[in-house]
């Protein structure tokens, strides 16, 4: 029977700890964690990108929220196919098939906008920009989990296993908070094409290095599967569920923030500048994201839910209430100490409610929720801006911050006082969707 050789690779010890016993990034390379965060940010892009080129293109903030949404439903509905392949073939064919296919979508699109077809074209075209989009988180978290519990000592697993999990949830949280900064520099310094031709070019060097990386996890067989499965029915778990809406309304937050600023921007006359102001927000997201590490046990998830959640209402309070770009560079800012270690203890929470065997299927979930709530808040936020109003836009992502508030209400009732697990030292089993 002949080997096969990424398993044998993502399974094979290394040399790398100060015991003697492999690091994880000996097990990996040092160069994985940055390729791996890299080759995040074309997905991260997508709905700000495409929002950004409609408007600019067919000067319309009610077409670039429509062309977003396009964008998340073609996320919804084929994003979770893509993970399912992934499990069937092994990530490295499906990653390549997607890369390529993302990439002629999205180099379409950048022509297709300043062209003279019509706009549903461009909506064609942005749904399947959604539907290409490579699944670069949960695939690597599957590929880092899968390791560590496969090559590393068990003593040290449960340690290396928190922290990976940690970083990992930062480190998406620090991509889709500065995908749109990216977006805003690139679009006020080359125009509004050039976030897309952007987000094309790191697919199609990124992702395929992430793609043919050795740590590239293969397919289970169905033996394989069985044995480690829950059945799909523990996906519709009520605590899960509120889990995806709490991350689904972030994507409602970072939607309509991004639209409404958008078509502030617009009214001043510099679209492309909306992504420079959103950048203010990831400032402090970023920080307090990543110091999520050092936050006290007894400060559980429960409670961070709705401490932070608080943060995220008052910027945007600030934000809907306050005259001129002052108050709003002070609303986020604001709103940005809430949402990056927020979207951490959401994710956090996915990973402990994740049925057996479906933690990637989980992430899965809640990477698409980010964009559907995104870009449906797009598409909502601008139809209100070009047809009732700026200054009522701007209200939306207080709405938003209410919805996000009550999701962790409902959340405090269904996570038992009794069991506040330590958001760090989850089991997660391997499994691609």
């Amino acid at each position: 029977m002949t080997a096969d050789p990424d398993r044998e690779t993502a399974q094979r010890p290394a040399p790398g700890g100060a015991d003697g016993a492999p690091s994880l990034i000996s097990l990996t390379g040092l160069g994985y964690f940055p390729l791996a965060l890299i080759a995040r940010f074309p997905f991260a892009m997508m709905v700000v990108g495409v929002l950004t080129l409609v408007v600019s293109a067919r000067g319309s903030v009610e077409l670039g929220g429509l062309a977003s949404a396009s964008v998340g439903i073609g996320s919804a509905l084929i994003g979770p196919l893509v993970g399912a392949a992934a499990d069937r073939f092994g990530q490295r064919p499906t990653l390549l098939i997607t890369a390529i296919a993302n990439s002629a979508a999205l180099g379409a699109l950048a022509w297709i906008a300043y062209s003279p077809l019509d706009v549903w074209a461009v909506f064609a075209v942005s749904f399947l920009v959604g539907a290409s989009g490579p699944q670069i988180s949960p695939m690597s978290r599957s590929r880092l989990v899968m390791i560590i519990k496969t090559a590393m000592p068990s003593k040290r697993r449960p340690r290396t296993l928190s922290a990976t999990l940690a970083y990992e949830s930062a480190a998406d949280e620090v991509v889709f908070v500065f995908g749109p900064v990216i977006v805003g520099l690139l679009a006020t310094f080359f125009g509004a094409w050039a976030p897309i031709a952007g987000a094309a070019a790191l697919t199609l060097v990124f992702v395929v290095a992430f793609a043919l990386h050795r740590t590239s996890a293969p397919p289970k067989t169905r033996a394989e599967r069985a044995a480690t499965l829950a059945p799909a029915r523990e996906l519709a778990r009520p605590e899960l569920l509120v889990t995806v809406f709490g991350i689904f309304c972030v994507g409602l937050v970072f939607g309509t923030t991004l639209t409404g600023l958008t078509a502030l921007t617009q009214d001043l006359g510099s679209p492309e500048s909306a992504g420079l102001f959103y950048g203010i927000m990831g400032l402090g997201s970023a920080v307090l994201a990543i110091s999520v590490v050092w936050f006290s046990p007894r400060f559980t998830l429960r409670y961070r839910w709705l401490v932070f959640v608080l943060f995220i209402l008052a910027g945007q309070f600030v934000m809907a209430t306050g005259a001129g770009l002052g108050a709003v560079a002070l609303g986020l800012g604001i709103t940005g100490i809430g949402i990056g270690p927020l979207l951490v203890t959401l994710y956090s929470f996915g990973t402990h409610r994740s049925p057996e065997g479906r933690s990637a299927t989980v992430m899965t979930m809640l990477g698409s929720g980010v964009i559907v709530g995104q870009s449906g808040a797009s598409a909502l936020t601008g139809y209100i801006a070009e047809h009732v109003g700026t200054d009522t836009a701007m209200w939306l992502p207080a709405w938003a911050g209410a919805l996000l508030a009550l999701a962790g209400i409902v959340n405090w009732f269904l996570t038992p006082a009794g069991f506040e697990p330590s958001p760090h030292t989850a089991t997660v089993e391997v499994q691609v969707p």
